[in-house]
């Protein structure tokens, strides 16, 4: 096998060079000034990430990104649990995997208010409207749904929050350093990502961007120890966390957000779309559809691509995925009861062009294999002719 692995898996993603050397430094004490100016370098470039992540050049958001010990779930559960208490009323939007832990963690914290539709689906606005009141303390809602390929309606749904002074807290886990997140615009109150997405550096560490308006808010008092908003945020102007530091990922973050610096948002995000689009080409020259239903407002997703496996592989999908391993390659299933219907791939990160046809020409000729008829060569050429527009 002389092709080297690729990764495409919805996260983690493939890592450069860079942001892998940077784990390999010698160790150094969390509480050192080495470590602080790695916070420092770290911080100010996810600032750029949050607040660049737009195409038309405006700077958006008014407010603090801060590095954690922990996962985008970390950053959830702190969100929810440092702005709402036991009396507060949250509602919840779901129609994925992400969207449903968003709601699982809420319900530990405040009464809920849930707008569930099915997986894939477009959520009805009219629904949100109604869920959404002037007892309403603060809305959930996942950006771009990984388990579907979903991008979600946040501009509309943060305008319907803002009419009744709710603050809006949203996951933007694979979308964040990919895709265009418009804070103000969209009357985000709390957005979050994930270290191991779209910004390109190893899992187990996240990032949190906090406005002005979500910091007043957050009292603390029934805040978790761990989590404790307010504490982060004033170790944060030390250029530290309150708590022992993954230095090494932080070094690997501070290296892969200053990559994201030196390509530029702008160019960045047009770049995921670039290959989305490509992907989304080469498949459906195979004959394969997407797998979520688009609907208003809803988009199909700019950073991963899922799709419908075919009737007949889904009658033993595994001989598909043993085949595209066998070639080298890892992409993802579907996740709960979504597995064996659909497969998933990711161009989030910094993968190249000829990356993307591998992918492309990988599942033709794993389709190819276990008997679909599968035009290997159109599906390729169609995805080359998106990534040279």
């Amino acid at each position: 096998m002389s092709d080297e692995f690729l990764l495409l898996n919805p996260g983690p993603v493939p890592l450069t060079d860079d942001v892998r050397g940077a784990m390999d430094e010698p160790l150094v004490s969390h509480r050192s000034t080495a470590f602080e100016a790695t916070y420092e370098r770290a911080q100010r470039d996810l600032d750029y990430v949050f607040s660049q992540s737009t195409l038309d050049g405006r700077t958006t958001g008014n407010g603090t990104s801060l590095i954690l010990n922990g996962t985008a779930t970390m950053g959830m559960e702190m969100a929810v649990a440092n702005l709402t208490d036991a009396d507060s009323e949250i509602v919840a939007l779901v129609n994925g995997k992400f969207g449903r832990r968003f709601k699982r963690i809420a319900e530990r914290h405040a009464r809920i208010t849930p707008v569930e539709v099915a997986w894939g689906e477009s959520f009805d606005l009219d629904a949100v409207d109604r869920a959404i009141t002037d007892d309403t303390d603060l809305v959930t809602m996942v950006h771009n749904e990984t388990s579907t390929g979903l991008l979600n309606p946040v501009a509309e749904v943060g305008e319907l929050a803002s009419e009744h002074d709710a603050l809006f807290v949203v996951d933007g886990v694979t979308s964040i350093g990919g895709d265009a997140f418009h804070i103000d615009d969209w009357h985000v109150d709390v957005a979050l990502t994930d270290a191991q997405k779209a910004l390109a550096a190893p899992p187990g560490i996240s990032a949190i961007y906090v406005t002005d308006r979500a910091a007043a808010a957050a009292t603390g008092e029934s805040a978790p120890f761990y989590e404790d908003l307010d504490w982060h945020l004033r170790k944060s102007e030390d250029n530290q966390t309150p708590f022992t530091s993954a230095v090494p990922l932080f070094r690997a973050l501070a290296v892969a957000v200053e990559n994201i610096r030196e390509e530029g948002m702008d160019t960045r995000i047009r770049r995921h779309r670039r290959q989305s689009r490509a992907f989304r080409a080469g498949f459906e020259a195979f004959g394969l559809d997407s797998f979520p239903t688009v609907e208003g407002p809803t988009q199909l997703s700019n950073t991963l691509t899922a799709i419908d496996l075919p009737e007949s592989v889904k009658e033993s999908p595994e001989a598909f995925f043993d085949a595209v391993g066998e070639r080298n390659v890892s992409i993802s299933g579907g996740q709960a009861h979504l597995g064996g219907e659909i497969f998933r791939v990711s161009n989030m990160g910094n993968l190249t062009a000829e990356q993307v046809l591998r992918g492309v020409r990988t599942v033709g000729e794993s389709l190819t294999e276990i008997g679909v008829d599968c035009p290997v060569t159109d599906g390729v050429d169609a995805a080359r002719q998106q990534l040279e527009l």
